[in-house]
C-alpha cells in the first residue's frame, strides 16, 4: 500500500485496470501493455504473419499448412541452422544450399523486439549473407522466451548467450510486406513475406 493511501485512506476500491479511459487525467502517464502483447500488435502492424502454438504439435501442423498454402511442397527451403534441421527432419524437406535457388528461408532468431515488431538475428540464422540475397519468403521458428522490450536487450541477450564468440552480421528485420511507396524511413530495407512460428515456452 502507498504511503498515501495509509495517510489518507482510499477514497475508491477501483484498481487501476478498472478506470475507464476518459477518467484518467490527459497528463497521466500511458498504460504499458505487457511485451508479448506490444510484441503481436507491432509485429502484425509490420504485416508480419503471426501462428501462436502452445506445443511442437502445433509447430509442425502450422509449418504443414504454410507449406500446403503456398504450393511449397516440391519447392526448395533454405535452411542453415543444422539444430532446426533436425528438428523438422521428419517434414523430408526438399533443401538447397543456394539461396537464388530456394523458395522460402526456415530459421530461428535471436531475439523478437516489442517495441518495434522486428526480429533480431545474426550470422547464426543468415551467416555472413545480407537478406537481400535471401528468399523472400521467410518462416521463422521462435519462443515466447526470446520477447525482449527492445534492441539493447536483445543485443545483452546475445552477448550473455556468446560469451566465447559473439555472433556477426547482426541485423534486424522490420517489414513484412512489400512497400509500393518507399520513404525516407524505409528506403534500403529489404522486405520479406514472413510467417512467426511462435512457441509458448513460460
Amino acid at each position: 500500500m502507498s504511503l498515501f493511501r495509509k495517510i489518507f485512506g482510499s477514497k475508491s476500491e477501483k484498481s487501476e485496470d478498472e478506470l475507464k479511459p476518459h477518467e484518467r487525467g490527459k497528463y497521466m502517464p500511458e498504460i504499458k501493455l505487457p511485451v508479448d502483447e506490444r510484441f503481436t500488435i507491432n509485429f502484425k502492424a509490420n504485416g508480419g504473419k503471426f501462428l501462436y502454438c502452445e506445443n511442437l504439435d502445433e509447430i509442425f501442423n502450422s509449418l504443414n499448412s504454410i507449406i500446403e498454402e503456398n504450393e511449397w511442397e516440391e519447392k526448395q527451403a533454405l535452411i542453415f541452422d543444422k539444430n532446426l534441421k533436425d528438428r523438422f527432419k521428419d517434414f523430408n524437406l526438399p533443401t538447397s544450399s543456394n539461396s537464388q535457388e530456394a523458395s522460402y528461408f526456415l530459421s530461428t532468431c535471436e531475439n523478437l523486439i516489442a517495441d518495434d515488431g522486428s526480429l533480431l538475428i545474426s550470422s547464426k540464422q543468415i551467416a555472413e549473407k545480407r537478406l537481400i540475397e535471401l528468399p523472400e519468403n521467410f518462416i521463422v521458428f521462435a519462443t515466447t522466451s526470446q520477447i525482449v522490450e527492445n534492441i539493447g536487450e536483445g543485443l545483452k541477450s546475445i552477448k550473455s548467450k556468446n560469451k566465447k564468440q559473439i555472433p556477426t552480421n547482426i541485423t534486424t528485420i522490420k517489414h513484412f510486406k512489400s512497400l509500393e511507396e518507399k520513404d525516407f524511413m524505409t528506403y534500403g530495407s529489404s522486405s520479406k513475406n514472413l510467417y512467426l512460428l511462435l512457441l509458448e515456452d513460460l
